[in-house]
């Protein structure tokens, strides 16, 4: 019987030569053989900036910025520490 799998989600960038690069270090003490399964979009992405900066400008927002949709404070509520 084998052993179960262990899945872990990162992203990362395949370069000029298909080989991947991967955003972060794994979490994995190795050497270890690992399966791989790539997840891709035939569309280019944006990055995250990008959707950021849409974001910021997009009108929907702009009720936002009015002072009297501040109707919170630093001073209001609890702190709140959850025991795990």
């Amino acid at each position: 019987m084998e052993a179960p799998l262990t899945a872990i989600e990162l992203t990362g960038i395949v370069d000029e030569q298909q080989h991947l690069q991967l955003d972060s270090i794994l979490p994995i003490n190795g050497p270890k053989r690992v399966r791989v399964i790539v997840l891709y979009s035939e569309e280019d992405e944006a990055d995250e900036s990008a959707w950021l900066r849409s974001a910021a400008h997009n009108p929907a927002f702009d009720d936002l910025d009015d002072p009297t949709e501040d109707i919170y404070s630093l001073a209001d509520g609890k702190p709140f520490n959850a025991e795990v």
